[in-house]
């Protein structure tokens, strides 16, 4: 079995060398051996790598996908946890899109004043303001 080479892995990825050596660290990929002082990887790491690149788009925690890879470093996807985090995901599109029609209405909008506008006021309806001090 040909191993790769960190910088290789690297290349290939689009993760850092330093992320590389983080998630070996943390438990989420492993080298097999050295040549010299660089790690090498069996070649699976890079499915593992793309595993945790979308699992950290979809707002995945380190420590959640650490979760989702068995003792053997393979993906062992909990199916359940998925379809909540795409739920999650729609909940979110659909404040978003909210806000986003809001922002162009704002910006089109050819009411004397906002507050007097129909469509302004029903927008707003829709948009979900988080606590202060989080992000929506």
């Amino acid at each position: 079995m040909k191993f790769l080479d960190i910088g290789e892995v690297s290349e290939r990825s689009g993760f850092k060398p330093s992320a590389l050596r983080y998630y070996e660290e943390t438990g989420l990929i492993a080298s097999v051996s050295r040549k010299g002082l660089r790690r090498q990887f069996p070649p699976e790491v890079l499915l593992q790598l793309k595993l945790i690149a979308l699992a950290k788009t979809a707002g995945f925690s380190l420590e959640e996908i650490a979760g989702m890879f068995g003792d053997n470093g393979l993906p062992d996807l909990p199916r359940a946890v998925f379809h909540q985090k795409a739920d999650d995901i729609d909940t979110q599109i659909r404040e978003l899109t909210a806000l986003r029609d809001t922002l162009r209405h704002i910006a089109d909008c050819r009411a004397p004043s906002h507050m007097q506008c129909a469509t302004f006021r029903r927008l707003l309806d829709g948009v979900e303001v988080p606590a202060h001090g989080k992000k929506p």
